[in-house]
């Protein structure tokens, strides 16, 4: 039998301790300090004093509420439907025999792709220019609407090709963890509900999705973390110059107050960053106790 006072243990831990408490721990705390030293100037290292001021004009600013704004669209949007429809796609490839593998590598395929490479395409099928209108609106055009404009015209065309853009892009993990989740079901279950003569909608609410419920919840979680932490996606569709396009998003916002047009001000951006963390850390809190309820362990 191991004894556990053994130090033997925290040596193999130590490694993990000490990476954490480097580039996690330490960086969070130090981010911390920054949000309350205000008039924080980074050549001299100096600071005019502490207080609320930072938390107080990042709140009150018309960019970072709207990249509030269009993260909080992005999360509400975006895990509901990005996990249902992995979740419709992953019972449908379990429910193929055939030709199951080279399905799952097709979905897959998205993934594995280059974040950027993904969001060019995707700006050439919505992009509305002199020469062409955009194979989004060739297809519009046969329902008879006229062109819209998605990456440059009204801000509902350019939300919806941002959550289009982020559900394919998050599509493909979500379908690989659920399809290996619902493979691990075990099979005495169904057979059971079969010789019973249960419906297959009721062996689905009441076997299969009590016995994922652990991997949708871990998806859920994952996704809500994803989604706030969302800058990239962005990027790719509308270019660095997010405030001009209304379409920049909490992380973007921080980044543009370290390095953007707007860039020289750590002081605003640790306070924005300490805000976005209370939001995820309370969503998170929020979703474990639902999940006490809900997920079956």
């Amino acid at each position: 039998m191991l004894d556990r006072n053994q130090p033997k243990g925290w040596l193999y831990l130590l490694p993990a301790i000490l990476f954490l408490g480097f580039f996690m721990v330490y960086p969070l705390i130090d981010v911390f300090i920054y949000s309350f030293e205000e008039g924080y100037n980074s050549a001299s290292q100096t600071y005019t004093g502490v207080g609320m001021y930072n938390y107080s004009f990042v709140l009150r600013d018309p960019y970072f509420l709207q990249a509030l704004k269009n993260t909080f669209i992005l999360v509400m949007i975006t895990v509901p439907l990005s996990t249902g429809l992995a979740l419709l796609i992953s019972v449908g490839l379990a429910s193929i025999k055939k030709l199951r593998h080279l399905f799952q590598t097709v979905y897959f395929l998205p993934y594995v792709t280059n974040t950027l490479a993904v969001g060019l395409v995707f700006m050439i099928l919505f992009e509305k220019t002199d020469y062409t209108n955009g194979l989004a609106n060739l297809v519009i055009g046969w329902f008879g609407a006229g062109p819209i404009d998605f990456i440059g015209g009204p801000y509902w065309a350019k939300m919806f090709v941002l959550c289009f853009y982020t559900i394919w892009v998050v599509l493909p993990f979500k379908i690989l963890i659920l399809t290996s989740a619902l493979a691990s079901v075990d099979e005495g279950y169904y057979k059971a509900a079969r010789v019973d003569g249960t419906r297959k909608w009721r062996i689905f609410t009441r076997i299969t999705l009590p016995m994922i419920s652990p991997t949708l919840f871990y998806l859920i979680i994952t996704g809500f973390i994803g989604a706030f932490k969302a800058y990239s996606d962005a990027v790719a569709l509308f270019g660095t110059d997010l405030n001009t396009a209304e379409m920049n998003t909490i992380v973007g916002y921080v980044y543009d107050m370290l390095y953007g047009n707007s860039g020289g001000y750590p002081s605003f951006a640790s306070a924005a960053a300490i805000i976005l963390f209370l939001i995820v850390l309370t969503i998170t809190c929020l979703n474990l106790l639902i999940s006490k309820k809900k997920v079956h362990y």
